[in-house]
């Protein structure tokens, strides 16, 4: 686990492919877990270790998740991650060039709980939800391209089934049209920078997560 910052109120951390943030029915640790460990041990507390958990990634996903390490913390959080007070910002390494170098995505999202898989339409159908992105290609590879993209509004699997819509699937992404896994299994989305208010100190935290250990992020730096 790797720490990206920590004050009395908050750690960030950086999440790598294939953890879960929290317990599911695999019943492999979460990273909440870890995280709790980690505390415990650095300042010796007896007993249960406090820790709130205001937002997930899917699993295939790494980058910078946010806890709260006080309850004070976590209630103002929750509320302005509610409200997008928090910014967030995503790389997503995708196959094939987008037609615009950079656009605004609005589309209508159905959700498929039993494929764990979400649909896309150009137009308001059943069961759907609004869905808004912005992306700007930050790089060109010859057989990929950086994306950076940022959500106007927090659906799932947005991304992932955005970018696929649009011709664009992300690397790795079995499920959304990817040709091929990642060895490690992987999709190559990451949750690259958050920035918003202190909810407590009211200073302004931004931060970047590191670069994933595929070689392919490196050779865009």
């Amino acid at each position: 686990m790797q720490v990206v910052y920590e004050d009395n109120h908050l750690i960030v951390v950086y999440k790598a492919s294939g953890e879960i943030v929290q317990g599911d029915k695999t019943g492999d640790e979460p990273l909440s877990d870890t995280v709790k460990r980690y505390l415990k041990e650095k300042y010796q507390k007896p007993g249960n270790v406090f820790l709130g958990v205001v937002h997930r990634l899917d699993r295939p996903v790494s980058g910078l998740v946010v806890f709260a390490k006080t309850s004070k913390a976590l209630t103002r959080l929750n509320k302005m991650f509610r409200e997008g007070e928090v910014h967030k910002t995503y790389w997503a390494l995708t196959k094939n060039n987008p037609s615009q170098p950079e656009a605004t995505l609005t589309n209508w999202l159905v959700r498929n709980e039993k494929q764990n898989k979400s649909y896309v339409y150009d137009h308001e159908v059943p069961r759907s939800k609004k869905a808004i992105l912005s992306y700007r290609v930050i790089g060109r590879s010859e057989h990929y391209s950086l994306l950076e993209v940022n959500l106007m509004t927090g659906r799932h699997h947005q991304i992932r089934s955005q970018l696929a819509a649009m011709g664009c699937p992300i690397k790795g992404d079995l499920k959304y049209g990817a040709q091929r896994s990642n060895p490690d299994g992987s999709i190559s989305l990451l949750s690259r920078h958050v920035e918003f208010v202190h909810p407590v100190s009211k200073t302004l935290i931004s931060l970047d997560s590191p670069l994933p250990d595929d070689a392919l992020w490196h050779s865009f730096e």
